[in-house]
């Protein structure tokens, strides 16, 4: 049976004339024209909020108060009515799509929308806000018809890396005025593992060292690299590197086509002080970057980086997928996406939420935040930007053969590029990362820097409440 819809919206001044301290659920006789059969079996309350957890739906009784997204349990078949209450002042929706539900924006804090619905087929559905960005920046939950099913992970390995997963500084290792040039050996291995691209959704991704993206190797001006490329036994492709960082033909992968079950090395020179992207580089090349196979590589100067509080690792990549973005399951490869540039996402550090979910980047009031950023692409440059933050210093192009600029709000980076950006976090709160072509936001783009400590009214300040997600 499809699906029937009726909303009712009440602002604050029907309140204030009804004389109501709050705002109180719609009886059915309310409702507008009700059919002969609407008997709701389930009415369901929730209410929007923005905390700390980012924006959520609260629920409102029946055992729910307080408890973020909760899942909510109907039986088959059961007509289905739930009320949404704006509590945050922001506008929003609900909506539940495999029922046909969804209701207007909710215009004003202390209003009310109302759904209804049949629950006519079993199983475990996504309801959320449908207004751009609020669903990733957490308003979704599930609802569950017919008996309570075991929602079990799909098997997929978190192949997102960990911003805070970086060697250390070159000096830090050798805190001597004046390191001698060494030999460093490195090794890599190109893994193809199946991981986690979205919640619900996962990829055959091909990776160095089973993350996305690649892990950051850090080295010294002048250093000797003794590169080791190993392809796993359970490949499937042949795989190479290409260092950015290397004088020589393929920058490695002339000689670094590895086939699955060996290994294959090269030494080179590190000669230019800066900030280098590697790729995969067999045929096609794309497919393999685009597949997650890129990192970075830091040539430091003889003397080092000015010293920072917290240093984070940051790539952004597009994923092309046959299915459109948002579906759930196993997700496989479009090439024809890939030629025509038409990625289904666009992600930082490999996968929708690794940096605004899984691994979230902290500061503290008064630190200095240093951030290494790529672009493994394989096709779109980003605009670098940090909502809410200006770059005191930015190492243009990656290059630290020159001084930095000072005071940059937004950074171009093309893929195959990078570059260093430090700031100082001066007011607490949940800064996004982003590429201001922002609509790449609603394809999965985003990451949070969380800064905790004192408020800092003398630079910021405001007797509202914070703003929802919406950018600056």
């Amino acid at each position: 049976m499809s699906a029937y819809i009726y909303k009712v919206i009440k602002g604050l001044a029907t309140m204030a004339l009804l004389g109501f301290g709050c705002l109180a659920v719609a009886a059915d006789s309310n409702l507008p024209n009700p059919p002969a059969n609407y008997h709701p079996d389930v009415r369901i309350t929730l209410k929007t909020n923005i905390g700390p957890k980012g924006m959520t739906f609260l629920g409102v009784g029946n055992g729910m108060d307080g408890v973020d997204n909760p899942t909510l349990q109907v039986a088959e078949g059961a007509v289905v009515q739930i009320t949404l209450i704006d509590g945050d002042g922001a506008e929003h929706n609900i909506a539940v799509p495999d029922f046909g539900a969804a209701s207007d924006h909710v215009l004003a804090k202390g209003a009310s929308a109302v759904i209804v619905f049949r629950a006519d087929k079993a199983g475990t559905f996504p309801y959320f806000c449908q207004l751009p960005g609020h669903r990733q920046a957490g308003m979704e939950g599930k609802l569950t018809v017919g008996a309570p099913v075991a929602v079990t992970p799909p098997e997929a390995a978190d192949i997102s890396r960990d911003p805070a997963d970086l060697p250390p500084p070159v000096m830090a290792r050798a805190p001597k005025m004046a390191r001698a040039p060494e030999t460093v050996r490195v090794d890599l291995e190109t893994v193809e593992v199946k991981g986690r691209l979205a919640d619900g959704a996962s990829y055959n991704y091909w990776t160095f060292n089973g993350k996305v993206p690649g892990p950051m190797l850090r080295v010294r001006v002048g250093d000797t690299v003794d590169l080791h490329l190993k392809n796993n036994a359970a490949s499937h492709m042949i795989h190479s590197v290409d260092l950015h960082a290397v004088l020589g033909p393929g920058g490695g992968a002339a000689v670094l086509q590895v086939p699955p079950g060996q290994e294959k090395s090269i030494r080179f020179k590190a000669m230019k002080p800066g900030l280098f992207v590697y790729h995969c580089a067999t045929p096609m090349v794309a497919n393999h970057i685009a597949n997650g196979m890129y990192g970075m590589i830091l040539v430091e100067p003889e003397s080092g980086l000015p010293k920072v509080d917290h240093e984070f690792y940051v790539m952004q990549g597009e994923i092309y997928t046959a299915a459109p973005y948002g579906q759930h399951g196993d997700q496989e490869f479009d090439v024809q996406k890939l030629l025509d540039e038409k990625p289904e996402y666009f992600v930082l550090n490999g996968a929708v939420g690794a940096l605004s979910k899984y691994h979230m980047m902290h500061s503290k009031v008064g630190d200095t935040v240093r951030i290494y950023f790529g672009v493994g692409g394989p096709n779109f440059t980003s605009s670098f930007h940090v909502i809410g933050e200006i770059f005191d210093h930015v190492y243009e192009w990656g290059s630290l053969a020159n001084p930095p600029l000072e005071a940059v709000q937004t950074v171009s980076v093309p893929p195959g590029g990078a570059t260093i950006v430090d700031f100082k976090t001066l007011v607490p709160g949940r800064y996004m990362l982003v590429d201001h072509a922002l609509s790449r936001m609603e394809r999965g783009l985003m990451g949070f820097i969380m800064v905790d400590g004192a408020d800092n009214p003398d630079i910021y300040h405001s007797d509202y409440a914070p703003a929802p997600n919406s950018g600056h």
